[in-house]
């Protein structure tokens, strides 16, 4: 998995690229953290190439999630692909993330 991260003003956009699986979600998980504690929370997840996730990737984007409501954030996903939010709905969890259809409305929801 490939991870990229690009900045736009105060926001910061993390885009994985590959299926989001057991064998990767570790690394994606350190990056998350990495980010959140850069960011103060102004950032975005851009999930138009995660074709698929399992339930430890899962488990990562809860997990930030759940960091960030602490305080009274949300983590803003953006181009989630139908497999992607299918999952989300089936295991519940649709509701935990803000939903974007590109990463310049998800970018733009912070002001």
């Amino acid at each position: 998995m490939e991870i990229m991260e690009q900045r736009h003003g105060a926001v910061t956009v993390v885009k994985p690229t590959g299926p989001l699986v057991q064998q990767d979600a570790v690394m994606f998980r350190q990056r998350l953290g990495d980010v959140m504690s850069r960011s103060l929370g102004r950032f975005v997840v851009d999930a138009s190439q995660v074709a698929y996730v399992d339930s430890q990737g899962l488990e990562v984007l809860v997990q930030a999630s759940e960091e960030l409501s602490s305080s009274g954030r949300s983590v803003r996903l953006c181009g989630a692909t139908e497999t992607l939010r299918e999952v989300l709905e089936v295991t519940g969890n649709a509701e935990r993330f803000e939903h974007f259809a590109d990463v310049q409305s998800a970018v733009r929801s912070f002001l």
